[in-house]
């Protein structure tokens, strides 16, 4: 039947042929769009897959086990797929799986409690017993504390015999399985409690004294009797900045014990170190907020339960949950993640909640509402730390499809990751690329392990969501993180002028581009100056700087000055290491540099700065430096110095550290940190005790290293320390334009390490 338009006369039998040839080109005319429409897109798809392709066909990732996994969400048509369904460890994208499983499971407009109850006397005012019972809010800082503790002064209450708190809504568990594969002190490993302050971690505030040679001071941030502090700080010259802060549990306190030097007239610096018990923490510094603002605790702080008779008087309320998921996801919090498991446990399968009930939360949620059924993955914590957890790139991308077709919860969910170029723990990357302020993503590190998940609209308008994971990667995390930029790059330049193609190609040629050593040597001046000021109103600046800057030595140089600038923001920490490598690219060439200006190795000083304070991605540099060094009387000079800095202050950790060393890295740092000890001429050196407590461990492959490191170091400390044969020495006047070569450069106490 003919089709019938508004206003047609039927009966005019003579409109008919016109109005079917009509109908047909009204019909053809958009075929012929879509066709050309498909036909863009199918070339753009080919385009992105051989860009993608030529990505993971450069090295490391040629050598590193890769799984890639992309979707258009628009046509729900898988883009690009790698090795997709293999099981890989994701890291810290593990949170993507327990924040999606928390927001549907709580809801974002979830808050969680801690209530305050009395035991009172009958005139209501002086109170016998203060119970405090939490319940896993992961958000309570020194800030809210304060004002919970005015609240409470509000009420009435002024005098307070005990303080009890009571930690049972969670079980005695601290800590996830996986922690346990790492002994550390650092805040990432803070345990969870139901009563937890400043995501469990403390701050420790160090500063110089008034002269070179006098103590230095040692401030706890916040300050309670829950404290007990061992100081060996000095303050050091301009140049010394060797330090290390221990953490470790003293019964119902906690020890903090700091050891090294910090420069005279510097400013102040902070290091973050977890604590052990956590509703101790907690009530010692409720304690010391409520007696300065006017209620008298007369007793003691004690765990307990809340009796059934006390009377509730307040309940502290967090931001609703969807402002929390912004810090575990942004900031990667893995005391979040692992408080948020066992949150989920107590309220739906009961208190008290464990690590085992939010598992199992977790995992009725991937089978029931997602669709990935039990068993075919891995999953033991919920923040990614080490090696506890598998997941494929397929699976990660099935959550995040399901959290964006999830409308009522999909904002909430996106808004929580990072934004590449702007903040979070993307802030820094994709600089100078499509994908900046287009793409959404968590990534995950951890040794041999980067990944990065999330979501991008291409510049063509099309939205996309990918999930790309590396394990077994080879050497250091620099060129695998640059590697995974290239490959979100390319998505997000689909569509644009340039395509995926030269975008890829850019960045590749970038990463290989190498001024003349005459220009690198007066632009490692410029930034040295603004490093040595060390002042954070030069951090926008060295930030442009260093994404403009495209010769690698001179990038290391530019992260090198921002860590200077301010040492405490992770993500300058986070540059350093990633820009800074061993290689003849950059050590090699700022060895050059460094002959040439007659100064120390640039960025070796912050390098041995880091390492000192433990942080065990700078020791593993420290040692590939180490045997890069080799052959070079001035470097390896500069070596030992900084490896008898870095085993005074960090000595377990370097033990750890040339256990997993290559075995020419590993000779090459023991001769040099033999030489490094017998210039200490310390015969109590605290590098030989850790070295002995290692000997007892009862990892017994540590055990076995060990003894075989002693015996090497005594043998090599023993060479160092004989009498060296006189020889004769034939003396030659060098020719007037003779370069400057190893050795030649004086060393003062202002231009070495540690000098």
């Amino acid at each position: 039947m003919a089709a019938i338009f508004p206003g047609e006369h039927v009966q005019d039998h003579r409109a008919r042929p016109l109005l079917a040839v009509t109908v047909a080109l009204f019909v053809m005319l958009p075929r012929v769009g879509f066709g050309a429409a498909d036909d863009k897109k199918r070339a753009e798809r080919e385009a992105l897959k051989a860009s993608l392709m030529q990505v993971l066909q450069r090295e490391p990732l040629n050598a590193s086990r890769v799984g890639v996994h992309m979707m258009s969400l628009d046509d729900g048509s898988v883009v690009f797929s790698h090795n997709a369904d293999e099981l890989l460890n994701p890291a810290s994208n593990v949170k993507l799986v327990t924040s999606a499983a928390a927001l549907v499971t709580l809801g974002p407009e979830y808050r969680f409690e801690t209530e305050f109850l009395l035991e009172t006397e009958s005139d209501g005012v002086k109170a016998k017993t203060l119970y405090v019972r939490g319940k896993g809010d992961p958000s309570i800082t020194t800030e809210r504390l304060y004002g919970i503790v005015s609240d409470l002064f509000h009420t009435g209450l002024r005098e307070v015999q005990d303080i009890v708190v009571d930690d049972s809504w969670f079980d005695a568990e601290r800590t996830p399985p996986g922690f346990d594969q790492e002994d550390s002190d650092r805040a990432y490993m803070a345990p969870t409690g139901a009563l937890s302050l400043n995501w469990n971690a403390v701050g420790v505030f160090l500063r110089p004294g008034d002269t070179v040679g006098s103590k230095g001071v040692v401030e706890i941030e916040p300050q309670s009797d829950f404290f007990v502090v061992e100081s060996a700080l000095t303050t050091g010259n301009a140049r010394s900045r060797r330090f290390s802060v221990a953490s470790d549990a003293a019964g119902a306190q906690q020890k903090i014990i700091v050891r090294g030097q910090v420069p005279h007239g510097g400013a102040y610096m902070s290091v973050y170190k977890k604590i052990d018990n956590p509703p101790m923490y907690f009530g010692q510094t409720l304690k010391q907020m409520l007696n300065a603002r006017g209620v008298k605790v007369k007793g003691k702080v004690k765990q307990g339960l809340a009796p059934q008779k006390a009377k509730l008087v307040y309940v502290a309320h967090s931001d609703t949950f969807d402002i929390i998921l912004k810090r575990l996801n942004k900031l990667s919090s893995n005391f979040v993640a692992e408080t948020l498991l066992k949150v989920m446990g107590a309220e739906s399968r009961g208190v008290p909640g464990t690590f085992a009930k939010g598992i199992d939360v977790v995992e009725d949620f991937l089978s029931r509402e997602v669709g990935i059924p039990r068993g075919t993955y891995v999953m033991k914590n919920g923040s990614g730390l080490n090696d506890a957890n598998r997941f494929s790139a397929t699976q990660m991308d099935r959550i995040l499809r399901y959290m964006y077709e999830r409308f009522p919860l999909a904002p909430e969910y996106l808004s929580s990751l990072g934004i590449a170029g702007k903040d979070g723990t993307l802030k820094y990357r994709f600089d100078g690329t499509e994908a900046v302020g287009r793409l959404r993503a968590k990534t995950g590190t951890l040794e041999n392990v980067s990944a990065l998940s999330g979501y991008v609209q291409a510049a063509g308008g099309e939205k996309f969501i990918f999930s790309m994971m590396v394990n077994d990667y080879p050497g250091r995390s620099g060129p695998v993180v640059r590697g995974l930029d290239s490959l979100g790059a390319a998505v997000a330049s689909v569509g644009s002028t340039m395509g995926p193609g030269r975008t890829v190609a850019e960045l590749a040629s970038e990463e290989k581009s190498s001024t003349p050593m005459a220009e690198v040597t007066s632009r490692v001046k410029t930034y040295l100056a603004l490093g040595s000021q060390r002042d954070a109103r030069n951090i926008g600046f060295l930030r442009t700087a260093w994404r403009s800057e495209r010769d690698p030595a001179v990038r290391a140089v530019v992260a090198e000055s921002l860590y200077q600038s301010n040492p405490q923001d992770y993500l300058g920490v986070r540059t350093l290491l990633d820009s800074y490598s061993a290689g003849t690219d950059v050590y090699g060439r700022l060895r050059a540099v460094a002959r040439e200006l007659s100064v120390e190795v640039p960025g070796l000083g912050a390098m041995v700065e880091l390492a000192a304070s433990g942080n065990a991605e700078a020791l593993a540099r420290i040692i590939e430096l180490a045997g890069a060094s080799a052959g070079d009387a001035a470097s390896e000079s500069e070596m030992a110095e900084g490896l008898g800095a870095v085993a005074r202050t960090a000595p377990e950790e370097l033990v750890q550290a040339m256990r997993t060393a290559s075995a020419r890295d590993r000779e090459t740092a023991t001769t040099l940190l033999a030489r490094g000890l017998v210039q200490a001429g310390d015969a109590e050196h605290p590098f030989w005790k850790a070295l002995r407590k290692s000997l007892g461990s009862t990892d017994t492959k540590l055990a076995e290293f060990s003894r075989s490191l002693e015996g090497s170091l005594s043998r090599k400390v023993a060479e160092e320390k004989a009498p060296k044969p006189l020889v004769p020495v034939q003396v030659v006047a060098p020719a007037a334009s003779a370069p400057i070569g190893p050795g030649s450069v004086e060393r003062t106490a202002e231009t070495r390490p540690g000098g």
